[in-house]
This record gives C-alpha cells, structure tokens and sequence, in this order.
C-alpha cells in the first residue's frame, strides 16, 4: 500500500468552510448517528468537502474533525487511508480516474492510460498547464462488462477506444464536460450485448402478471365462443366401458401379521389370539447342519453354526498390527578396553567442556568420572577411542556428527575467540 501525505504547505489553503447548502447537508448526516457516535460522520462530511473544494485540504480535516469532536490526528488518519479522498489540488473541470484492474486491462485500458499521459500529464495527480485537467490510476470501478472505462467525478463513460476518450477530455478541457453521455460509448444500452437482447425478449416467462393477464384472456374467449355441436353416436360407436377395478386374485391369503385384519385398528373384523395361533404355521426347527450346508456369499460368515472344529477366522477380521520390540541396546564396552580414551588427575584448571557443542552438564560429570578434564584431551581422540566413547555415552555417532575433536583444537587453541574465527559463531 503506497504512503499517502498531505499536499505541500504551500498549495494548503488557510482555512475551509462549508457553505450554506453543504453546511446543511453536513448537519444532516451528523443527525444519522445516535449521540456520542457522530465521529462516524466523519466519512460523508469528507467527501463533501471534497466535493466543494474539488480536493481535501488540511484545513478542511481540521475543520470537520472539530466538527465531530474527535482528535484531529484521527481524522488525518482516515483521509490517508482511503484512496477515494484527493490530498493534492486536481484538475477543476475533470480528475480522470482510469480504471486498471484485469478485465480493463485486457480491453485496452493501458492505451486510455497513454491517452492521459499524452493530453493532461505525464505522471498521475499531476495537473495540466491550466490546471484543469488531472488523472489516475484506480482499481475496480464496477463495470467489467463494459471494459475499459473510466470514472469523472461521479460519472462512468464505459466501451472506450483511445480515440473517444480523447474527444471526452477535449469536452471537459472546453467546459462541455456537461455534455458528454454517461455509460457505454459504443451504443450498448446498460450491459445487455452490444448487438442487442438475445433471451429473455418477452416478459411472460418471468412475471406473473403477463401470465395471469393472458390466462383470464384465454378463460374469457372459451366462454364466449359459440358451443360445438357433437355428431351423434353412431351403432358403430360403441358406449365407453367402465373401468374394471383390480383383481383380488393374486392377493396372498396368509395370516401373517402384515395382512391381518385383527391388526388394523379400528377394524369391524375381530380376530381371537387362539384363531390366529391355530391358523398360523409354525416356523421350522432349526438345524445346525442344514445352516452349516448354506453358502458363504449367502450366509456372508465364516463361521460355522455348531460342532467343536476349529473356526475359520473371518477375512475382515481386524488384525493388531504386530509389536515392533526395539532392539537391546549394545552393551557398554568395557572400562578396561585399549581404545578407552587416557584420562588424567583432576588438575587445578579445568576447561569449560561445556563449551563443545553437545556436551551439557549431565555428560560434562561422566567426562570427569573417566578423566576427562581439558579440551586437548579432547581434541587428541583418534578414531578407535571415539568410537569407544561414542558407546559408551550410546550416542550412536554423535561425537562424529558434532565434531567434538574440531571443536576442541579450536577452545585450546584461542578459546572462545578461536572458536568464532573457525566456526563463525559462538559456542553453545
């Protein structure tokens, strides 16, 4: 977002006032917000001023905001925010706003934009030589369809070429701003396409009215139109048949509960439990073997009914993906190996093995159980008794990785000094 500053002392008037009809028009607007909340209109009365000035001043911010009873650092606040608010004088018959969002773009709205450049100013919010005329780039103004446009003052002139815009300047350069049409230049009417409607050309499909109109028309003239004698039967023309109820013939005459008439209540019908029961039939027995005979993609089980064998476990039974158990640690090399590194007898000055990048506290206390005292013990460990060390500490290849022994030649070397020099920092 691009910094937005007031016009230079020496173009700001001294002080601003509304008149009469604005002065109105800005108590108004005061009187839409409840009490307390009327520094909300600071928005509108801005725009007002704008509109009476042709740009907003720093007298007319002041002005309004001792209006509003608000502190006149918030109301420079919102004048730079907003881009609709001119801080610098414009031109006093047209500022010409250029719209240069995508689909303006891509109709040519760069072209309108030279246009300007070549009429009124080189650069944007720069005033021609009579001060009448100014422009600049703006983002969307609303009207895509009818790409490239531009906006003056509250006016849209939209369907530009670089010709036309050139004659709409020259009108407002003259005076005859007035003059020129609003909207699509090219003959469109609104943004219907430019050769004209080509759907919905009739009102009846969208509005009620038309249909009902027309359908009390139409019930109309059947009225009124002359009956129509039909021709007399003929023996040939035979009477049209009733129509045949459907057959009961295939209805199932069971006493299951769905076609009972005891169960449809209330029913003239009654039916004793004990008439029911003797009339039902009785459901099968059940058989194990008959039920082991069914088939898998009928029964969708594995799973046999009865019987002792071992069951078959079903294919979409669940199974606990197997315990990883980590694997034993190696064990601790001896003490006594060759490879352990020398140690030595506390001496009186011991080094800060904390110094060495990976070495804290904790691992600082084990060094010194085995010896270690001094950054050149440190920095003498060969492979072998690195390598011991490394097993001993279970750092699995953390000395190496960190290299302890580079980090020790360069502390016994220079100290932490030395040690900024090789590795670019300080130690941890």
């Amino acid at each position: 977002m691009s910094v937005r500053r007031l016009a230079e002392a020496s173009v700001q008037p001294a002080s601003f006032a509304f008149n009469r009809a604005n002065a109105a028009a800005a108590k108004q607007w005061i009187k839409k917000y409840p009490k307390g909340r009327e520094q909300s209109a600071i928005i509108p009365l801005l725009m007002i001023a704008q509109e009476q000035e042709g740009w907003v001043t720093k007298a007319a911010i002041e002005t309004i905001s001792d209006m509003l009873g608000m502190p006149r650092i918030r109301g420079l606040e919102v004048a730079t925010f907003y881009t609709q608010y001119q801080l610098n004088p414009v031109g006093t018959r047209a500022h010409i706003q250029v719209c240069g969002t995508t689909p303006c773009m891509l109709r040519g709205s760069e072209a309108l934009m030279d246009v300007c450049r070549s009429k009124i100013h080189h650069d944007q919010f720069h005033t021609n030589d009579k001060g009448t005329l100014s422009w600049e780039e703006v983002e969307c103004l609303g009207a895509c369809v009818n790409a490239p446009m531009v906006m003056v003052f509250k006016d849209t002139f939209e369907d530009l070429t670089p010709e036309r815009l050139a004659e709409i300047i020259d009108l407002y350069d003259a005076g005859k701003g007035a003059t020129v049409p609003t909207g699509p230049q090219n003959g469109r009417t609104g943004s219907e396409p430019a050769p004209g409607l080509t759907t919905l050309k009739s009102e009846k499909a969208i509005l009620k009215a038309t249909r009902d109109k027309e359908a009390k028309a139409a019930t109309k003239a059947a009225r009124t139109a002359p009956a129509v004698v039909a021709p007399a039967a003929t023996v040939s023309q035979a009477p049209a048949a009733a129509p045949v109820a459907p057959s009961k013939a295939g209805k199932p005459k069971t006493d299951a509960p769905e076609t009972s008439p005891a169960l449809k209540s209330p029913s003239p019908v009654k039916v004793a439990p004990e008439v029911e029961k003797a009339a039902s039939v009785a459901a099968p027995l059940h058989s194990a073997a008959n039920a082991n005979l069914a088939a898998p993609e009928v029964e969708e089980v594995s799973k046999q009914r009865s019987g002792s064998r071992n069951k078959a476990e079903p294919a979409t039974a669940f199974k606990a993906p197997e315990v990883k158990i980590p694997a034993a640690r190696p064990a601790k090399p001896s003490l006594e190996d060759k490879n352990r590194p020398a140690g030595i007898d506390r001496p009186v000055a011991v080094d800060d093995l904390k110094l060495i990048s990976g070495v804290g506290p904790k691992i600082e206390g084990i060094l010194h159980t085995l010896g270690i005292f001094t950054f050149a013990q440190v920095a003498s460990w060969k492979k072998a008794e690195r390598d011991w060390m490394d097993g001993y500490l279970a750092f699995s290849g953390r000395i190496d990785r960190d290299d302890w022994v580079g980090q020790a030649k360069a502390l016994a070397k220079g100290g932490v000094a030395e040690y900024i020099r090789v590795f670019g920092k300080k130690p941890v």
